[in-house]
């Protein structure tokens, strides 16, 4: 493994002990940390947050996660012993919503009989 890819896998543990022990915001409770990508660089961390509830509820946890970055770069650097800690982003990860839409719309079409089995056609 890469050192970026090291450094992110360690970053993502730490980030989301911070998220979720050490943020006293209420509005956090339903963020999950699910991946960090760090740039060749090591200066900048997108961490990509898995957030459930209203869309109301993730923009105003989008909102606390920014608003806390600062202090969630400066426990990072202090508990991972860093010199310079990366500057974090949060971004929404999607990819889990629309996985779970795409299986909502595969299950649609094949309750309403999209799919057939091989051999049941009648050509």
């Amino acid at each position: 493994m890469r050192r970026p890819e090291r450094f992110a896998e360690a970053l993502k543990e730490e980030i989301a002990e911070v998220v979720g022990f050490e943020l006293n915001d209420p509005a956090l409770e339903s963020v999950v940390v699910t991946e960090v990508q760090v740039a060749p660089d090591l200066r900048d961390a997108k961490v990509f947050v898995l957030i459930t509830g209203s869309d109301a509820e993730i923009e105003l946890a989008l909102k606390a996660l920014r608003n806390a970055s600062t202090f969630v770069r400066q426990q990072v650097a202090m508990n991972l012993d860093l010199r310079h800690a990366p500057h974090v982003h949060f971004v929404r990860d999607t990819a889990e919503e629309n996985a779970a839409r795409v299986g909502e719309i595969l299950s649609d079409l094949n309750e309403q009989g999209e799919f057939e089995k091989e051999g049941d056609s009648d050509q």
